[in-house]
């Protein structure tokens, strides 16, 4: 599942969702499933919320891929509960690969420039990682 809207102006999961869409997945990821009321108490403590914006954008994640929901209990004590589809590392995994090959695919060495000139920004580890990536690239492009 792709986003199909980047916001970049937003930060963290701000760019790739509404501030309440963010907060949902946020608490879906930490927990093993909760029902659309545990999502609106959980919510309702920083900021009152009414459980019908809750049920609708939870609803439009399903919709969208991002959720799963399953029925629980029997009768009238019959819940839904939902999950996320994919833990918060792989969401953020294929979405930030999603776009760098775009931004590549579009703007080509524009873009990877500038990837290199953020690099004086980051620790020597990435450095290392990515010059052994780099590597391996140049090994396999070799053969």
């Amino acid at each position: 599942m792709r986003i199909k809207k980047l916001n970049v102006g937003g930060e963290g999961l701000n760019r790739f969702f509404g501030p309440l869409e963010a907060k949902i997945m946020d608490l879906l990821w930490s927990s093993e499933g909760m029902s659309i009321k545990e999502v609106q108490s959980i919510l309702n403590q920083d900021n009152p919320i009414s459980i019908n914006a809750v049920t609708t954008v939870m609803n439009r994640l399903l919709e969208k891929g991002h959720l799963s929901k399953v029925l629980v209990g029997t009768g009238r004590t019959q819940a839904a509960r939902f999950s996320t589809v994919q833990s918060k590392e792989q969401f953020l995994s294929e979405q930030t690969k999603a776009v760098s090959q775009g931004l590549i695919q579009e703007y080509g060495s524009l873009v990877v420039s500038h990837m290199i000139d953020a690099l004086e920004d980051v620790d020597q580890e990435m450095i290392e990682r990515l010059e052994h990536k780099l590597s391996e690239i140049k090994k396999r492009n070799k053969q």
